[in-house]
């Protein structure tokens, strides 16, 4: 391609600065903030620009912007941050030309779009991609076959932290199931003014660098008085002894990142506008690199209609967790002339994202205090709360829980490399260590059917043992109707897993032929991440059967939450709703419980497969093989 503006790489950002919760950027920076390339006269309290069509133009850029009040060089697509909105429609083929005009490599993925492996854009892992090299062009070209709310962003190195990312909106064919007036779209994001492979070589080497809760004297004082001297004696070693801090909620926090909405900073705040009585569709996206947002709309009720671009019965709530990558779609229906605020804390209460929905944007709103930081707590280990027993349990005594415990049978997967634990062929009345997974389990939960989870046992194979693991969550259960940390018990209606019901038939019912289980596993305090004990580097692909229906089993041995996202193919989430379970395409999984879905394996190639946390990403994550 002609006109070649390779600059320099975006690497050697300025040192962090000390500074938490909110944006700086002020009208006098309106010109510069977010959106569209410096000198254009695009509001930027709008959001991105949307574009309409079935062909669509894309080109990668350093572009300056300013969301701090110092200026640093962004990650743009078509020169803005956000990129893009780019609306389609469900049966036309697009075609997308991304051209790259940095000095360094480049790629797309269209997440949670159900397309060819060679058009997934994920170098090196989707068939034939190798990226996008300086000065080239590169044409993806598919059919829509879904519609909804989705998004895309780069998968090559950390650059979605720098501002790679956009929304996709698919509209439908056939009316949709429910009525609206408006519809928005709510993009959060984090931004830091720091060259993103800084921040991961300052998490290499103290991984809590950007954590700043840590105990103080006064609340240890507080906690030697509420549960006396042993009690609390007990619990501190506890902690030591795994070298974990209670208070480790987030990798990167409010500390170097500036939490957005739509592109816009917590002091400026995106504006959406509405009419008394309207039904307002608000498309909601957690496009950040690391943040997990709890959402809510004080005094407004959101009805959710969709999860991850799929329909799903109306539940009525006051907030919402996002995980990194999932979005979920609300229809709201103020009934005053006045504003509200869009909220959306970070999970560890170290900043907020905002916007604010009004009639008119010359009026004024609160924005509500944020929460309490939360504290992990025995069930946040995955330790058995049930009194069933396990307390206790000594798990380094067992590293005959081997893939070669003849009880097992692995059916010929390679367990040398770990890359998953097949249970296809489980005798599971002769597990040495069963843990009883159906015993830990809630209601309806681990009978091993089709929508009800896993009754396997629970098994911490070889590779989970050694420096570079630092816990193994000894009773993980499935926390389907937990809220998550920090929420529960808020006195507000949240949002959980549980309340998510297809509103259609499942599409594929049948049981499961085979299990994965797949630990999520890592040592927190040397930042060192992996599944069942193996780095990204040192793993063999895993293998579906084509046409096959499989169930994946994700064990959470770590005290983070997970989102992991299955590329190509939908994680179909097991709820105990056989009959109409919610598909997924990135699915949360708590510190210390489990969760299961059922994948269709119909989408031939090589497929991405990983922790949506940025820098969890080079240790964390699966070459999945579908043949």
């Amino acid at each position: 391609m002609g006109n070649k503006i390779l600059l320099p790489r975006h690497r050697g950002f300025s040192p962090s600065r000390r500074r938490f919760v909110t944006g700086v950027a002020g009208g006098a920076l309106l010109g510069l903030t977010a959106g569209p390339s410096l000198g254009t006269t695009r509001n930027p309290h709008q959001g991105p620009q949307i574009l309409h069509g079935s062909h669509f133009e894309l080109t990668y850029s350093p572009t300056r912007v300013n969301f701090t009040g110092k200026e640093r060089i962004a990650t743009a697509i078509n020169g803005s941050v956000p990129a893009p909105v780019l609306r389609m429609r469900e049966g036309d083929t697009v075609t997308l030309r991304v051209n790259n005009m940095m000095a360094e490599d480049t790629s797309i993925h269209w997440h949670g779009l159900i397309l060819p492996s060679t058009q997934d854009g994920v170098p090196h892992i989707s068939d034939g991609f190798k990226g996008i090299r300086p000065g080239e062009s590169f044409t993806y070209s598919f059919p829509v076959i879904q519609n909804g709310t989705y998004w895309y962003h780069s998968h090559s190195g950390f650059q979605e932290q720098t501002g790679s990312y956009g929304a996709i909106i698919i509209d439908p064919k056939a009316p949709e199931p429910f009525a609206y007036d408006r519809d928005h779209v709510v993009v959060l994001s984090d931004w830091s003014d720091e060259d993103p492979y800084r921040i991961y070589a300052k998490l290499k080497k103290l991984s809590h660098y950007y954590n700043f809760r840590e105990r103080t004297l006064g609340e240890q004082i507080a906690e030697l008085k509420e549960k006396g001297f042993d009690d609390y004696m007990a619990a501190r070693a506890m902690w030591n002894e795994m070298r974990m801090s209670d208070r480790d909620i987030s990798d990167v926090t409010g500390y170097t990142y500036t939490f957005l909405m739509n592109g816009v900073t917590p002091d400026d705040g995106w504006v959406g506008m509405f009419k008394r009585g309207e039904r307002v569709r608000l498309r909601i996206i957690n496009a950040a690199a690391m943040t997990f947002f709890d959402l809510r709309i004080p005094g407004l009720k959101m009805t959710v209609v969709a999860a991850d671009g799929q329909y799903v019965e109306p539940v009525t709530v006051d907030e919402i967790r996002l995980g990194v990558a999932e979005t979920y779609d609300v229809i709201v229906e103020p009934k005053d002339d006045r504003a509200y605020t869009v909220f959306a804390q970070a999970i560890d209460r170290s900043g907020y994202a905002r916007g604010t929905l009004t009639p008119d944007p010359r009026l004024a709103v609160d924005v509500p205090p944020m929460d309490p930081a939360p504290v992990l707590s025995h069930m946040d280990m995955g330790m058995d709360m049930s009194g069933m027993g396990h307390a206790g349990h000594d798990m380094s005594t067992m590293p005959d829980n081997s893939p070669n415990t003849p009880a097992i049978d692995h059916s010929g997967h390679d367990m040398s490399q770990m890359s998953g634990m097949d249970h296809s062929g489980h005798d599971m009345s002769h597990a040495g260590h069963d843990m009883g997974r159906d015993s830990m389990t809630a209601g309806a939960m681990g009978n091993g059917r089709a929508g009800y989870g896993s009754k396997a046992p629970i098994v911490h194979a070889r590779t989970e043992y050694g420096p570079h693991i630092d816990m193994r969550a000894e009773a993980p259960q499935y926390r389907l109707d937990d809220p998550g940390i920090g929420l529960r018990g808020n006195g507000r209606r949240v949002l959980t897993y549980a309340d998510l019901v297809n509103l259609h038939a499942t599409p594929d019912p049948r049981e499961p032929e085979r299990e994965i289980d797949l630990h999520l596993t890592g040592n927190m305090s040397r930042y060192m991440w992996s599944v069942n004990g193996v780095k990204f580097a040192d793993a063999e692909p895993l293998h579906f059967r084509y046409g096959e229906r499989l169930r994946i089993n994700l064990i959470n041995d770590t005290m983070m939450n997970h989102p992991i996202h299955l590329h190509g193919m939908w994680s179909d989430l097991e709820t105990g709703e056989p009959g109409r379970i919610p598909r997924k395409h990135t699915v949360i999984v708590q510190p210390g419980a489990m969760i299961s879905y059922l994948v269709t394996a119909d989408a031939l190639g090589s497929w991405a497969y990983h922790c949506h946390l940025l820098y969890h990403m080079p240790g964390m994550f699966r070459k999945v093989v579908v043949s």
